[in-house]
């Protein structure tokens, strides 16, 4: 593979998560049992043709469709373009996770420009909500277009190339702050979901705001995601994806690594740089390089998985 060769001393992990969030390029991530190794910092091209032998998914996040703020005038347009770039890649994604904020205020027409953008990219789609998406009085909208089959306020699970899926809802009855809230109900049912899976199974835990706290003094985090985690820190590889913060965050934690994902809409500041999180205004010709769309390889029996961030400019 060409680009920066980066062994495993060659980059400080601060400098890399530095790249990852701020130099709008894509980074290549490998885990094995638990533990990420960077491959170096790779064109969006080269990222996508690594990805390509094993099973790859697509997470995108925080699309905001009704979006018309200084920040990012034409946030409908900027999801357009992020699913052009996921149509250009080299090798087609098995399906593709949205993790929530699909819509600013939850208007039918919000939901339908949404769903006319995203399949265009001709993928299976699934989807949990973030807050913005709860707004309308019955939360009616949501429900309809996505809620069919799912278990209480939205969750459920399946399963794709030997690997386990479980989509969470954590923005119902956001607590003091904004920090997210799984309930007894929906951690019951994940207890019960995971009961029997060998722990050789890959687990993908994917929900709205980050199940790691991340800074709760702005709301991300979730309250009672430590429940959440206890039940699968018996399995050997654990990956938990994740949006609401609006850029490229990563943590481990044994065999459990986190990671959040770019908006399609806008950039927020970087946790603590400013006086409240919300959209950031940044020069124009900077905005593309800080939106952008994350993919996911999988190969079997390798316990093995790549994460693949790129902008919609670098």
């Amino acid at each position: 593979m060409r680009g920066h060769d980066h062994g495993d001393d060659g980059v400080s992990r601060r400098k890399v998560l530095e790249c990852m969030t701020w130099a709008g390029t894509g980074v290549l991530w490998t885990i094995t049992g638990g533990v990420p190794r960077s491959l170096g910092i790779i064109d969006s091209a080269e990222a996508a043709t690594a990805a390509a032998p094993g099973m790859t998914f697509l997470q995108i996040s925080d699309s905001h469709v009704g979006f018309d703020k200084p920040a990012n005038p034409n946030a409908l347009g900027t999801l357009e373009e992020a699913v052009n770039k996921i149509n250009a890649m080299p090798a087609k994604p098995s399906f593709m996770i949205h993790t929530g904020d699909i819509t600013h205020l939850s208007k039918a027409a919000e939901f339908d420009n949404a769903d006319r953008i995203i399949s265009q990219s001709k993928l299976d789609v699934h989807y949990v909500p973030g807050e913005h998406d709860f707004l309308d009085e019955e939360v009616k909208f949501y429900r309809e277009r996505y809620g069919r089959g799912t278990k209480g306020q939205g969750w459920y699970s399946f399963d794709a190339g030997g690997v386990h899926f479980i989509g969470l809802v954590n923005v119902v009855d956001l607590k003091a702050g904004g920090l997210g809230n799984l309930g007894t109900e929906q951690l019951a049912w994940l207890e019960d979901d995971l009961r029997g899976k060998s722990k050789s199974t890959p687990i993908v835990l994917f929900a709205h705001i980050p199940l790691w706290t991340v800074y709760p003094e702005w709301g991300w985090g979730t309250e009672d995601g430590g429940r959440a985690l206890e039940y699968v820190k018996g399995f050997g590889s654990v990956t938990v994806l994740n949006g609401h913060i609006h850029q490229v965050m990563q943590k481990v934690e044994g065999n459990v690594t986190f990671h959040t994902a770019r908006s399609t809409a806008f950039p927020q500041p970087a946790p603590g740089a400013a006086s409240s999180p919300g959209p950031m205004k940044v020069e124009d010709a900077k905005l593309r390089a800080m939106l952008g769309v994350a993919s996911v390889n999988f190969k079997q029996n390798e316990q093995r998985l790549a994460i693949i961030d790129t902008p919609l400019q670098g």
